[in-house]
């Protein structure tokens, strides 16, 4: 159970200091006299740092003398505290030292007396490693490189080590960051940038097929655009050189030379004019942008003028100026006109055969099969290939003359209109 407090007994009555303790000052002595290591420090010293004691610590005297005579307080020293919290900053100023007082101060050792004078850090020497002509001739400027160092590549094993090694006996240079190729790294360099023998087959083969692409783009360029003009310029000179000499009376009817123009054919509905030339030779008359005259052989057909025949002709549908590209649109009654020097002959569309062998004469006879006529008469033929841009079939187109008109009564009404 915990004592009562010294200021009161258990009575309660009030504590009277010089009845418990005697004389005055006796508590405090009992106090000191406590043999406590941690409260009772070294004589002349206190716990506190803040606490200064003004001398040696006097001895202990009894109660009765610390009475009579009172010791040396300690006392409140405010400088030492503040010195002890902030720092030396806080310290009083001392005054300095008499003139006379002070010691002589030995200067400071120089910058250049402790490290010795400054002198630039001087750079590497540049690494240059030992070649022969050999290895100069070998590198290139592909094989003659400094790999970078990859950042995010990782490390070599001791695995990989020995995969290479097995290999090749040495790792590439782009395994050794900064190291320049060997001799037998430069040849494997070289070797490696010499296609195989199938890249050189292929890439061969490819630029075959370019170039043959290339042709036939030319080829099919100038069968379908070049050869239309330049027949269409051809043929429109051999109209104007026939109609000149018309004019000077020199194209009589009569035998003509192959390949000669002797008429001009009219279709109206298509808008085609175009020469008439004796024969059917595909270069002299039919590459010409004119149309040939069957006169050869079994093929030999009759004129214009003739009282009774067959008047049967051939013309290119595609390219060479495709005289007669469109003749599959005629209609049965549609005017066909040939014009030579003295007349005009003057046709109507009769029928037409979409399709036969090229080996069929009997379509350009004189009582042509299929065409609807049933006696000899003064007929007219039309031939040309089918389907468009082959030659595999040939397409017939019949017509009956309906008027033969003399160059000085003017032009038929089909050629007014």
């Amino acid at each position: 159970m915990t004592d009562l407090r010294p200021e009161r007994d258990s009575s309660g009555a009030p504590y009277d200091a010089d009845d418990a303790y005697g004389d005055a000052g006796a508590f405090e002595a009992a106090v000191d006299d406590l043999a406590d290591p941690l409260t009772d420090p070294l004589p002349g010293q206190h716990p506190s740092p803040w606490f200064r004691s003004g001398g040696a610590e006097p001895e202990r005297a009894p109660a009765a003398q610390t009475a009579a005579e009172p010791q040396e307080q300690e006392w409140y020293d405010p400088e030492g505290y503040a010195r002890d919290w902030y720092g030396q900053e806080s310290q009083p100023q001392q005054q300095p030292p008499a003139q006379d007082q002070q010691q002589p101060q030995t200067p400071e050792p120089t910058y250049e007396q402790l490290y010795g004078a400054y002198a630039p850090e001087q750079p590497a020497p540049a690494y240059e490693p030992v070649s022969d002509d050999e290895t100069v001739g070998l590198r290139t400027d592909d094989t003659r490189r400094i790999a970078e160092p990859e950042p995010d590549r990782p490390t070599e094993g001791r695995a990989a080590r020995r995969k290479a090694a097995k290999k090749g006996g040495t790792r590439p240079a782009e395994s050794r960051p900064g190291a320049p190729l060997s001799r037998v790294e430069a040849r494997r360099a070289e070797r490696a940038r010499r296609p195989s023998p199938g890249a050189v087959i292929s890439r061969g083969l490819g630029e075959v097929f370019i170039t043959v692409g290339v042709l036939m783009l030319l080829f099919v360029t100038y069968q379908l655009w070049w050869t239309n003009i330049r027949a269409h310029q051809q043929a429109d000179g051999a109209a104007h050189d026939l109609q000149e000499s018309w004019a000077k009376g020199k194209g009589k009817p009569g035998s003509f030379e192959p390949g000669q123009g002797f008429a001009l054919l009219h279709i109206p509905r298509l808008d085609v004019v175009v020469p008439v030339a004796e024969g059917i030779d595909k270069q002299q008359v039919l590459d010409r942008g004119m149309v040939g005259h069957y006169n050869e052989g079994a093929t030999k057909t009759a004129m214009p003028e003739a009282k009774q025949g067959n008047f049967a002709v051939a013309g290119h549908r595609n390219t060479h100026g495709e005289p007669f590209r469109y003749i599959n649109r005629l209609e049965p009654g549609d005017p066909i006109v040939v014009e030579t020097q003295d007349k005009y002959f003057v046709y109507k569309m009769a029928s037409i055969l979409p399709q036969t062998s090229p080996g069929n004469t009997g379509v350009i006879g004189p009582v042509p099969p299929g065409s609807g006529f049933t006696k000899p008469g003064r007929y007219i033929t039309l031939t040309t290939c089918t389907p468009e841009f082959t030659s595999k079939y040939r397409m017939i187109v019949w017509g009956k003359m309906v008027e033969e008109r003399p160059r000085d009564k003017g032009k038929p009404s089909a050629l007014v209109n």
